[in-house]
């Protein structure tokens, strides 16, 4: 099977050319194979999170979607989640890129909050699971760590869990919450407002 090829045709002048002649370079260059996103791509679509009773009140907004003819998923995230004792409320939006990791075992995502911060987590899937480490980032919060695992159900709904640890302290859980895919309506009508009809 022929690798699919980046063809670029360069103008060179030689030094030393009879009447100015020009000699066109053409380079080849070999794209890398697309990733492959099997394990994970039944997330694509958007869905709807609620907290369980012992998480904070509020809800989330998740959407997700391929983009760059499918080298990447990337995920929007909308958090509102009401104080607790330990963490204050939470109102962010976020944006994230999800491709595979160098190694080819795992995936990584770049996340980009409203907040500022900016954190990568490593990504790995192991049948229903999906696990989400802490893997650096070039703007993370001082001293915090984050993680979440995510809980596949049946097709139009999953579970998360996120895991905060402040500095030097281990991990609590910030929060669960149960995901549904919302309906073709729901997305219509939330990202098409003026398509709608009307009375």
């Amino acid at each position: 099977m022929m690798k699919p090829l980046i063809i670029v045709t360069l103008i060179f002048l030689a030094p030393v050319v009879a009447a100015g002649e020009k000699h066109p370079s053409t380079y080849r260059i070999p794209l890398p194979p697309k990733p492959d996103f099997s394990s994970i791509e039944w997330m694509i679509g958007n869905w709807t999170g609620r907290m369980d009773r012992h998480s904070p009140q509020g809800e989330i907004h998740l959407s997700v979607a391929y983009d760059l003819d499918q080298r990447v998923m990337v995920f929007r995230e909308r958090v509102s989640l009401e104080a607790t004792g330990e963490i204050p409320a939470n109102n962010e939006s976020s944006i994230a890129i999800l491709s595979r990791a160098p190694s080819g075992d795992s995936f990584l995502l770049q996340v980009f909050a409203s907040t500022g911060f900016v954190n990568q987590y490593r990504v790995t899937v192991a049948g229903p699971e999906i696990d989400f480490t802490p893997d650096g980032g070039s703007q993370t919060p001082p001293g915090w760590l984050s993680r979440r695992i995510i809980q596949r159900g049946d097709v139009d709904g999953f579970t998360e869990t996120v895991q905060l640890a402040p500095p030097l302290k281990p991990f609590f859980d910030y929060y669960s919450a149960a995901f549904t895919r919302e309906a073709a309506s729901q997305r219509t009508g939330a990202s098409h407002p003026g398509n709608q009809k009307k009375p």
